[in-house]
């Protein structure tokens, strides 16, 4: 992962140029866009919420059993610092809820995956999803987003083969997704396997680079290129059913309503860039800050000093930062954007948040631009511990709205001179979203050796290890 290039910044995407700072059209002034609508027959988001809280029951269930059980000063965690159930915790959440011992450590998986569940160092504690799971939908979904993202964490990789294969495999199977939601109905498994097979083999292609100059003889190998793709596949089918995405069975693969509109949201995401004209002056933060998301940064700056003006000063840093405080990273960098606009009279509220671990990165690098330090070295006032932290914050932003090719550049603003080094500080760093951004990085990196160590690295902080 090193570098020849000099950096000018080590948090480029943090600052001086935020992710809010995405180029958009020329033309900030063009009509609105009407919000692209789901293919026809596609329940509504409600509906969309209670198949996830279905699909999640017993997840939220041994999620809210711990909160209430192992409130702070209680242990119910394991001996490997990683924040699993205890065999006593895990025996003792049975009894109570009328599980198995190995329904609960299921389920206990499935909360951490879906975000109901986050791992802070040694400890686990309730996920912001879970305080918000019977009364926000939108909540519901992106917890099961964030499951069906980690799919291939769901089901244990198969130990018999290369693990090369299994990496290819898991970079792949998002066309084979995008082919099932276009059939819109039950897809023959050998269908999917020739198109698995195609993909596969583009990748390889697309990796092969033809030397100069006379060459060793070649090293015998195994021959992973011949190895048959069907077990793979069986895997992938078998896991993204295990997170509900699709039904699998008889030789056929279906996506579930819930499969099928994970798969279309990420399809537009893709082939729509989202636009957000000027107008966010009467709405919340939360949702002024979504609206200039894409935004170029004089514009956007503008929409925040329009904000601003229309309430009071100190009612309007209260709503940034509690916008700050939730899920979306990206509404995190936003937010002291738009503080970065308010100057002084934000000054002491920020400094009251910086002892708060998701805010402290954002709050000192705002401190240390307001005494007079460059944006550019300002990063410079964080540990190294705080660095990583907020390198896994951005990540997860760019992970949630930005591009795959984004994602990729990301890594090379990370403080750390190797990829090693990288994957053993965000281990140890303890940010909850640190095996949805290794899984997004992965999926990403075009790279099959960095994104295989990549995707351990996930798996290893997923199971604990």
């Amino acid at each position: 992962m090193t570098s020849r290039i000099p950096r000018d910044s080590r948090l480029r995407l943090v600052r001086p140029r935020p992710l809010a700072a995405a180029p958009s059209a020329v033309n900030q002034r063009r009509p609105r866009r009407p919000a692209p609508r789901p293919p026809e027959g596609t329940p509504a988001p409600a509906e969309l919420a209670r198949m996830a809280r279905s699909g999640l029951a017993d997840a939220a269930r041994v999620a809210h059993w711990a909160d209430g059980a192992l409130g702070p000063g209680r242990d119910g965690t394991g001996s490997d610092g990683k924040g699993t159930l205890s065999d006593e915790t895990a025996g003792r959440a049975a009894a109570e809820l009328g599980l198995t011992a190995a329904q609960v450590r299921a389920a206990w998986d499935t909360a951490r995956l879906a975000g109901l569940i986050e791992v802070h160092g040694d400890s686990a504690r309730p996920g912001w999803r879970l305080r918000a799971w019977n009364r926000d939908d939108s909540a519901v979904l992106r917890g099961w987003v964030a499951l069906f993202d980690a799919w291939s964490l769901a089901s244990p990789e198969p130990t018999d083969r290369e693990p090369a294969a299994v990496a290819e495999v898991v970079s792949a199977m998002p066309q084979v997704l995008s082919f099932l939601q276009l059939s819109a109905g039950p897809v023959p498994v050998e269908q999917l396997l020739d198109l698995l097979e195609q993909r596969v083999t583009e990748l390889r292609t697309e990796r092969c680079e033809i030397p100069y100059g006379p060459q060793p003889e070649p090293v015998e190998e195994p021959e992973t290129a011949d190895a048959p793709l069907a077990p793979l596949l069986d895997w992938a089918l078998r896991a993204l059913a295990s997170v509900g995405a699709l039904t699998y069975g008889d030789g056929q693969a279906t996506l579930t309503p819930l499969g099928s509109w994970a798969v279309w949201v990420k399809l537009e995401q893709i082939c729509v860039a989202a636009q957000s004209p000027a107008g966010n002056i009467e709405v919340a933060a939360e949702e002024m800050l979504r609206g200039c998301a894409q935004l170029r940064p004089n514009a956007a700056r503008a929409e925040y000093r329009a904000w601003l003006a229309a309430r009071p000063v100190g009612s309007a840093v209260t709503e940034l930062l509690g916008a700050a405080r939730g899920d979306d990273a990206l509404l995190r960098g936003l937010a002291f954007e738009a503080l970065r606009v308010v100057g002084a009279p934000a000054e002491p509220d920020v400094r009251s948040v910086a002892d708060e671990p998701t805010l402290r990165p954002y709050a000192l690098l705002w401190l240390a631009e307001h005494d007079g330090i460059d944006p550019e070295d300002a990063h410079e006032v964080l540990t190294r511990e705080e660095a990583t932290w907020l390198w896994v914050d951005t990540a997860a932003a760019v992970a949630d709205h930005g591009e795959a090719p984004m994602l990729v550049r990301h890594l090379e603003s990370a403080l750390q001179p190797t990829v090693p080094r990288l994957l053993d500080e965000v281990r140890a760093v303890g940010h909850p979203r640190t095996v949805q951004v290794l899984v997004a990085l992965a999926a990403a990196h075009p790279d099959p050796a960095l994104a295989k160590a990549v995707r351990r690295a996930a798996f290893q902080v997923h199971t604990g290890g």
